[in-house]
C-alpha cells in the first residue's frame, strides 16, 4: 500500500471514529441533538434554577424578593429589566471566557493524531452554550427546565426547547416567534401538557425540525472542516470550522435578545401576528 493509499485510510478510520463518538442518538448521523446529549451530560453544565436566581439576585435584594423570582419570576418580583440585563451581561462574559479555554486548543498543529480532540473540544464549547441558554432563560422568566436524564434518554420536550434556543443563537428563522409564543403560552396559563404537544408533535414542532435540519448541515460541515484542518498541520488559535471564542458572544446576545420582550419578561409586551398564531394554535390543538 501506497503511502498516500495508507494516509487516506488513516483519514477515513478517523472520520469513522468521529462519527462513532459524537452520535449520542445512534442515529448514525452527526446533528444537534448530539451536542446536546453530550453537553447535557457534561459535568457543571445542568443549571438548577432556585440555586442560581438566589446566587445571582442574593447580591442586591432581600429574601421576599429573591423568594417572588424563583416562585415565579424576576419580573414578577419587580426587579428592573435594567438590572436582570446586567447580570444577563455578566453570564455572557463568563461563560465566554470558558469558551476562550478552548478556542486555542483545537486550532493548535498536532496532525491526523490530534482529530480525536475534535469532538471533545466542540462538545465543551456547545456545553458552555447550553449552561449560558438555562441561565438566560431563568433570568428572563422561564420556568425549569427538565434537563434529568430519564436512562440514556433526556426529555423530548427538553431536547426541542433547547433546539429552539440554539436556533435563536444561530439566527434560525421562526426560532424567535417560537420562543415568545412559548412565553406568551407559559405566561398565560397554557397547560403544561399543551406545550409540551406542541414542542413535540404539534405548532412549534415543525420549527423543531426546521431548526434541527440546519444544524445538520452545518455541524457536519463545520466538524470535518475542522478534521481536515487536524489531517493537515496548522497555526490558529480558533476552534475547527469556524467556530471560535469570538463567535460565542453574538450567539448568546441574539438569545438575549429575544428573551428581553416576552410575556415572561415584560408585562407590556405586543406580541406579532405569528406569535399570536402560534398560541392560539397551542391553546386549540387539533384533534387527532
Amino acid at each position: 500500500m501506497s503511502i498516500a493509499d495508507k494516509t487516506k485510510d488513516i483519514v477515513i478510520k478517523s472520520r469513522d471514529s468521529i462519527i462513532n463518538t459524537i452520535d449520542a442518538n445512534e442515529n448514525g448521523e452527526i446533528d444537534i441533538e448530539d451536542f446536546i446529549i453530550l453537553g447535557l451530560r457534561t459535568p457543571g453544565i445542568r443549571v438548577n434554577r432556585s440555586d442560581f436566581l438566589k446566587k445571582e439576585l442574593l447580591k442586591n435584594y432581600p429574601q421576599e424578593v429573591i423568594d417572588d423570582a424563583i416562585s415565579y419570576n424576576p419580573a414578577h418580583a419587580k426587579i428592573p429589566v435594567n438590572e436582570i440585563d446586567k447580570i444577563a451581561d455578566e453570564v455572557i462574559k463568563f461563560e465566554r471566557n470558558c469558551v476562550s479555554g478552548i478556542s486555542t486548543a483545537l486550532g493548535m498543529p498536532g496532525g491526523v493524531a490530534m482529530v480525536a480532540t475534535i469532538p471533545a473540544d466542540i462538545v465543551q464549547y456547545y456545553s458552555y452554550m447550553l449552561r449560558a441558554t438555562q441561565k438566560l432563560m431563568y433570568l428572563y422568566g422561564f420556568p425549569e427546565i427538565d434537563t434529568n436524564e430519564k436512562g440514556q434518554k433526556f426529555d423530548s420536550e427538553t431536547m426541542n426547547l433547547l433546539i429552539i434556543c440554539l436556533g435563536v443563537m444561530y439566527g434560525v428563522q421562526g426560532t424567535s416567534n417560537a420562543i415568545r409564543a412559548m412565553a406568551r403560552a407559559l405566561g398565560t396559563g397554557v397547560e403544561k401538557k399543551l406545550l409540551k404537544t406542541a414542542l413535540t408533535k404539534g405548532t412549534i414542532y415543525p420549527i423543531v425540525k426546521s431548526v434541527s435540519k440546519w444544524f445538520g448541515i452545518h455541524m457536519t460541515k463545520e466538524v470535518f472542516a475542522g478534521f481536515f484542518k487536524k489531517a493537515i498541520p496548522v497555526v490558529g488559535g480558533v476552534i475547527g470550522g469556524g467556530i471560535t471564542y469570538l463567535s460565542f458572544k453574538p450567539c448568546c446576545n441574539k438569545l438575549k435578545e429575544s428573551l428581553q420582550d416576552t410575556l415572561l419578561s415584560n408585562p407590556e409586551h405586543r406580541a406579532s401576528e405569528d406569535e399570536y398564531i402560534i398560541v392560539d394554535a397551542i391553546e386549540q390543538p387539533s384533534a387527532e
